[in-house]
């Protein structure tokens, strides 16, 4: 059976739930399940380089047939093997192809050209979308209200401010309707200028800044739209998270999915806690996005 060699087209980023597709492969796995890989899809898969959003839940039908997808990862092939779920390179490497392997318990029926419908919860998409698009803007919000413990110059966000959340980040996680996002604030930190030594005693007054901002933004609801800008349909072109805020236009990359304004949103907030790790400061921001 021949390897795709093309990307798979994603609709995703465009809010697509429910989507008509022809099988192209089905690689059977180690556990007995296998994946299954259309030409186009709406699902969401997990990117396990930066797994921060998790799969899309839903189900695939033939002939009006349904049954589970019990999982959906990023795959990818040079030509000779397909790694499901463990590509050793990223999403977008020019020479690879990108796929979104399908995984399901029972294969029979999906054999390559067969037309099918794939159907995501809609109602758990829009939860992640209203986490991620939260999460964003929870690190957008926090940078700004950390600048002023920065010393030296350093790499900024799209609004202007330090980006302590590029700098900093070690692990994401996109929740529904929140995210939880883990920061290491070491010695590399703070020879680049951050003074980690007085963010105990401020910790309190940045979370009371973020917030405020969050909820500015929040209150001006249908005049922040917010989009996916992509280079391309398939899985492994660059896409670009954009929110026309009142103070200008921000764009930040990203593979996940988003609500399309702020006036999906009655609120955004966040909850910062300080902790000593080995040497180093931990700084964790929960964030919870309330629906309209």
């Amino acid at each position: 059976m021949s390897l795709p060699s093309t990307d798979t087209v994603v609709g995703y980023p465009d809010g697509d739930v429910v989507s008509t597709g022809t099988v192209v492969h089905v690689e059977p796995l180690p556990d007995g399940r296998a994946a299954v890989i259309l030409d186009r899809t709406a699902f969401h898969p997990v990117d396990p380089v930066w797994p921060d959003q998790p799969a899309d839940t839903g189900s695939i039908a033939v002939d009006g047939a349904s049954r589970p997808v019990v999982d959906a990862v990023v795959g990818a092939t040079d030509g000779t093997v397909l790694h499901v779920g463990d590509a050793p390179v990223r999403t977008g490497t020019e020479g690879w192809t990108f796929v979104v392997c399908h995984l399901v318990d029972d294969a029979t029926g999906l054999e390559p050209g067969t037309p099918v419908t794939v159907t995501v919860d809609a109602d758990q998409r829009h939860a992640l979308s209203a986490g991620h698009t939260a999460c964003h803007l929870a690190s957008l919000a926090l940078n700004e209200a950390l600048a002023g413990l920065w010393t030296k110059e350093v790499a900024v966000d799209g609004r202007g401010n330090p980006n302590f959340d590029q700098l900093a980040i070690t692990s994401s996680r996109i929740l529904p309707f929140g995210s939880v996002d883990e920061y290491r604030i070491g010695k590399s930190l703070r020879k680049k200028g951050f003074a980690a030594a007085e963010l105990a005693g401020r910790i309190a007054e940045v979370q009371a800044a973020a917030n405020a901002r969050l909820a500015a933004w929040v209150a001006a609801g249908a005049e922040v739209p917010v989009a996916i800008v992509r280079d391309g349909d398939g899985l492994g072109e660059r896409r670009r998270w954009r929110a026309d805020l009142p103070d200008g236009v921000v764009e930040i990359p990203c593979g996940g999915t988003h609500l399309r304004s702020l006036a999906e949103l009655d609120g955004i907030a966040v909850a910062l806690d300080l902790a000593e790790a080995e040497g180093a400061l931990a700084l964790t921001m929960r964030t919870t996005a309330t629906p309209a």
